[in-house]
């Protein structure tokens, strides 16, 4: 480690020497930062490096994705995550059209879980570790080397992804899961790395119940978005922390922003979510540096994430269940929910928190054997809103007692009828699900807290 990290001195000896200027690489320090955040200047800190010219575009293979990987490794270090790859990552290869070979790597830190019954399953949260490397153009006759920095593409969420490891380090008395932090290397190629981790590198890919994308986060003031692939315990997070005091929400999107890591997770079955600000006009260009992130934006995205993080390692085992893609549809086919291009709206709203809060929370009913036997939870109910408006095959997708399950379906049958979804212009069988919360009060008396903004 100690030749590595001379290695490293070396390195940024040279970028100082010869890119004084035009190399990409600040320390952030100036007049304008002395208003920042701890966070900030660590972001800052983080994209400056990770951004810089000396890395070339962190190309898949290169020295400068390796010197991406190194420095990840070395700050999880720093911050007391236990790093389960070697010096040099776990190295993996990539045969090229030419016959070579691309050495790329991944990083891999751990958290351990506190929880006897869950600290052997796992949550990954990962982003992709390199870029697009650089390209030579002739201009006026020429050569003139451009380099593609990739300040939001992506070390955006490698130092998104570092700060919230040093959160969840901080606070790892809270994890009941375990956490693996990934840095996914060639993802460009691919998503190689990821698909290495989950066929090669790790053996118990049977345990990890859900995975955490992050990618291009810094460019906020265009959105802040959730894309699941509809799934529906995914989405469900999402729709409760709604209804607590976020800095910020995410928009859940049935079109995803771009392919990247989480389609690996995706093709085995573990339900996935990626964060990202969404496609910014510097997408695969020179100009995505730094000047173009919005860090205090990141700021108030890392919040989020860290809480969607513990939600997700804490709560209930997300059921995999594949959105289907209907181009076409007929009849008899259920789009779902979020991917009708106009989604079914109840009491004029299109949010699913309208219905709970105006139907099912005013006209459900404890079940009075429930309520003797402090039976509570959450029973996740499935249903089709068809062409007409009407709440068809209502049916129990999680239950936790058939009391409970009993009465959820009973009031969700019983819905008025709904605006229906359309897509393509044309109205459609939407598919929705929906948690209804059964919760006892701690005193003699008893009733359910019903959902609130």
């Amino acid at each position: 480690m100690k030749v590595r990290l001379s290695r490293l001195t070396l390195c940024l000896c040279f970028l100082f020497v010869a890119f004084p200027a035009a190399a990409q690489f600040r320390t952030g320090a100036s007049y304008q930062d002395l208003n920042d955040s701890e966070t900030v200047r660590a972001f800052k800190g983080h994209v400056s490096f990770l951004s810089a010219a000396i890395l070339e575009g962190r190309k898949a293979g290169s020295e400068g994705e390796r010197l991406a990987a190194e420095y990840f490794s070395d700050k999880l270090k720093e911050y007391g995550v236990d790093i389960l790859t070697g010096p040099d990552g776990d190295p993996f290869g990539l045969r090229q059209e030419d016959g070579d070979t691309l050495t790329s790597r991944n990083v891999v830190g751990f958290l351990p879980g506190g929880d006897k019954s869950l600290r052997d399953r796992y949550i990954v949260i990962g982003a992709r570790m390199d870029n697009l490397g650089t390209r030579t153009l002739t201009v006026d006759g020429s050569p003139v080397e451009r380099i593609y920095y990739g300040a939001n593409g992506n070390a955006s969420g490698m130092a998104m992804l570092l700060e919230l490891a040093r959160m969840l380090r901080t606070n790892r008395m809270l994890l009941r899961r375990s956490v693996l932090l990934v840095g996914f290397g060639a993802s460009l190629e691919t998503f190689a790395g990821s698909w290495y981790f989950l066929n090669r590198a790790f053996t118990e890919v049977d345990k990890i119940d859900a995975m955490i994308n992050l990618d291009m986060v810094g460019t906020g003031t265009g959105g802040f978005y959730a894309y699941s692939s509809s799934n529906a315990d995914m989405n469900a997070i999402v729709e409760a922390l709604s209804r607590e005091l976020q800095p910020i929400q995410p928009e859940i999107t049935a079109a995803e922003p771009y392919p990247s890591d989480h389609r690996a997770f995706y093709d085995k079955e573990i339900p996935s979510i990626c964060f990202t600000t969404g496609r910014y006009q510097e997408y695969g260009t020179e100009r995505d540096t730094q000047s173009i992130l919005d860090y205090e934006a990141m700021e108030r995205e890392l919040e989020y994430v860290y809480n969607y993080s513990l939600s997700l390692a804490n709560g209930p085992k997300p059921i995999f269940n594949p959105a289907e893609t209907l181009r076409s549809p007929g009849k008899t086919d259920a789009v779902p929910y979020y991917d009708c291009d106009v989604r079914p709206t109840f009491l004029g709203s299109p949010d699913p928190r309208v219905f709970l809060q105006k139907w099912v929370y005013t006209y459900m009913k404890y079940p009075d054997q429930a309520v003797k036997n402090g039976i509570q939870g959450r029973v996740l109910v499935g249903f089709v809103i068809d062409e007409s408006g009407k709440v068809r095959d209502v049916k129990v997708l999680r239950g936790v007692d058939p009391l409970l399950d009993d009465e959820a379906v009973r009031v969700v049958s019983a819905s008025p009828d709904w605006k229906p979804g359309r897509l393509q212009g044309e109205k459609v069988r939407a598919a929705m699900s929906l948690y209804i919360e059964f919760r006892l009060e701690k005193n003699s008396t008893w009733g359910f807290k019903r959902h609130q903004n």
